[in-house]
């Protein structure tokens, strides 16, 4: 009897572990494309929104650029509040929040229509794109591969077909500072996304 109850009594030491390490193993991994709302407790100055890039990377104050691709929202709260450890007077409490990339899908005769859209010029994989609703501008520049090394970057082009003659610039430079994330509108059927060439002194 008494081996019996050691024995029980030792499975259930071992399930709260067990269990901690099934969550963790089971935390969403950050990919390209997703959009990380970073809220740091002790300056909310420093709280922002911002869209992995397409090489896994983010650029966030005070710590430069961060690689948060295949990494858990958890552990790049711990790293951001490292590196804001030298800048604070105590190591920060920081909070991510992961928003996955939803992949395009073909939809069967029963499922919601895909959003056709069309990208020209200096992203790495232009021409049509089918997209699900919802979708944003900067999260279809990350399904086309992102932008390429020739890239305007600060005058990006949207065309709608709701608005002809009509042009919204938007400005990826300053996106990926972190600034201006209203710049980046859901898309609709038939836009046009046109990445011109940078000229010679851009």
């Amino acid at each position: 009897m008494t081996i019996l109850l050691r024995f029980m009594l030792a499975i259930l030491l071992a399930l709260p572990l067990a269990f901690t390490q099934g969550a963790s193993a089971q935390e969403y991994r950050i990919q390209s494309g997703d959009r990380l709302t970073i809220e740091v407790l002790e300056d909310e100055s420093l709280n922002r929104t911002l869209v992995v890039l397409p090489g896994g990377t983010i650029d966030f104050p005070y710590a430069g650029s961060i690689r948060v691709a295949g990494q858990s929202p958890t552990a790049v709260g711990s790293q951001i509040s490292q590196s804001l450890a030298g800048v604070l007077a105590s190591p920060p409490t920081v909070f991510v929040t992961a928003t996955p990339l939803i992949e395009p899908v073909v939809p069967t005769e029963t499922e919601e229509a895909v959003v056709n859209i069309y990208i020209m010029g200096e992203a790495s994989a232009p021409g049509p794109k089918a997209v699900l609703p919802g979708t944003t501008f900067l999260q279809a520049l990350s399904q086309a591969g992102g932008l390429t090394p020739f890239a305007a970057t600060k005058r990006i082009q949207l065309r709608r077909v709701s608005m002809p003659g009509q042009v919204i610039t938007v400005n990826y430079a300053a996106i990926m500072r972190g600034a201006g994330m209203n710049q980046d509108p859901v898309l609709a059927e038939g836009d046009v996304i046109i990445v011109p060439e940078r000229g010679l002194f851009e």
